[in-house]
């Protein structure tokens, strides 16, 4: 698979996460708070190579950003090869949802965004699942749509072919 054709599902992918979470946040008070995790991550990270942390809004929106940036680059992995990429995708987000909710207390980082009950850490993985799915989906649509555009421009040269031969 491309390479162009991989990133854009990752993109997909990682948009994916980013919405369920924002939109399932606002309703629900035992989501999980990926956000602040995230943001956790950042200070801790900034602070450990001595840069100045930034507050509220801006750092919000860096952790967003960065969020976006990093799953996007993650979910393009399934679309490395041209085989079993749904089935990649749905490791991966397998993977990065279990990731969420077992490895933040190993990380020293508060456990309790991603593992305060059991409702958090189902829709924690259920999260990073869906955007392994929609980005393998996607990287399948924009894999079958050439493949179609080509066959469909083969036949019409070759009826021109025929028809001005």
């Amino acid at each position: 698979m491309k390479v162009l054709k991989a990133l854009l599902g990752g993109l997909a992918g990682a948009c994916a996460v980013t919405v369920l979470h924002q939109m399932i946040k606002k309703n629900d008070s035992e989501a999980p708070r990926m956000d602040l995790l995230g943001m956790e991550s950042l200070t801790k990270i900034l602070d450990k190579v001595g840069v100045e942390k930034p507050e509220g809004k801006k750092l919000y929106y860096m952790t967003m950003g960065g969020d976006i940036i990093s799953n996007s680059i993650y979910y393009s992995m399934a679309g490395i090869g041209d085989t079993k990429t749904v089935l990649k995708g749905v490791a991966s987000g397998l993977a990065a949802g279990l990731g969420a909710v077992f490895l933040p207390k190993h990380m020293g980082l508060n456990e309790q965004h991603s593992n305060r009950t059991r409702e958090t850490q189902i829709l924690a993985v259920l999260y990073y699942l869906t955007g392994g799915l929609v980005s393998s989906a996607v990287m399948k649509l924009l894999n079958g749509r050439d493949e179609t555009v080509i066959e469909s421009v083969k036949d019409k040269a070759q009826h021109l072919s025929k028809s001005v031969l």
